[in-house]
């Protein structure tokens, strides 16, 4: 396996870190091979990047057969649209480097989480096409083919994670305009790729509400989606098992440590 480490410049001086995990592709297993990719957008309420959906991740999606990479984007202090451009310059280099990387560019897709899922639905949607052409990005050139959402940041409404909202938008959260602009289930079209997502109903942070709303939408713009509700567990679970606990144990879910294989399944189908 080839493994990088790279830096994506923030348009507001920040770095973000895009870092790499490779199949090799020996003669023995087939030079030519062009293997589909998976970004991992980790959550962290636009305040961090959680190392807890970061690598974990990656490691269930290279023991399928993926490449995979990792994008820790810029956070507060930055400000919406420094982690989507950060998000559209990934995707840029995964499709450039597709030869080099044994990538298929025509299958690749995101998988983000809580406001990491906020980022990765703004980058498949046309929810921020303006903003992203008005900095030299083709959003249909860096819209990946799939999206995949564990708990996602969805709605700036009534049943937003406010904090989120907060740390995105900084002195514009409070503006109407600028948070319908980034409330995803309002821009929802034939556009979307196809989506998976996942959520417990029990979470106390973000309200599953969010995925519904997703579902909806998506649904309303025949936009193929699977849907998946565990009836246990609180926010931040990531893979549910004691490799991504905390505390111990806090953190280990058994009802949801399907969600993987599932997804796998689902994106196998996908891009079959």
């Amino acid at each position: 396996m080839r493994y990088f480490e790279d830096v994506i410049a923030g348009i507001d001086g920040s770095e973000a870190a895009f870092v790499g995990y490779i199949h090799n592709n020996s003669e023995e297993i087939d030079p030519k091979r062009r293997r589909p990719g998976v970004l991992v957008i980790p959550g962290g309420g636009y305040a961090m990047t959680s190392d807890r959906e970061a690598e974990p991740i990656v490691m269930r999606f290279l023991a399928a057969g993926f490449n995979a990479f990792v994008l820790r984007y810029s956070v507060a202090p930055s400000r919406f649209p420094v982690a989507l451009l950060e998000a559209a310059e990934a995707m840029k280099r995964i499709r450039a480097h597709a030869d080099e990387w044994h990538c298929d560019p025509d299958r690749v897709a995101v998988i983000g989480f809580s406001a990491g899922g906020h980022l990765a639905a703004n980058l498949a949607t046309t929810a921020s096409d303006d903003v992203m052409r008005g900095h030299g990005y083709d959003p249909d050139a860096v819209r990946p083919n799939a999206l995949m959402l564990g708990y996602p940041v969805i709605t700036s409404g009534p049943l937003a994670h406010r904090g989120s909202f907060d740390c995105l938008l900084g002195d514009e959260a409070s503006d109407r305009e600028a948070l319908e602009s980034v409330s995803i289930e309002r821009h929802i079209d034939g556009k979307t790729p196809p989506v998976f997502v996942w959520h417990t109903v029990t979470d106390d942070c973000v309200p599953y509400e969010n995925t519904l709303m997703l579902v909806d939408a998506c649904a309303k713009a025949d936009v193929p989606v699977e849907a998946h509700l565990f009836p246990h567990g609180g926010h931040g679970l990531a893979l549910g098992t004691a490799e991504t606990a905390w505390n111990g144990t806090d953190g280990i879910e058994p009802c949801v440590q399907q969600w993987p294989d599932t997804a796998i399944a689902w994106l196998n189908r996908v891009f079959a």
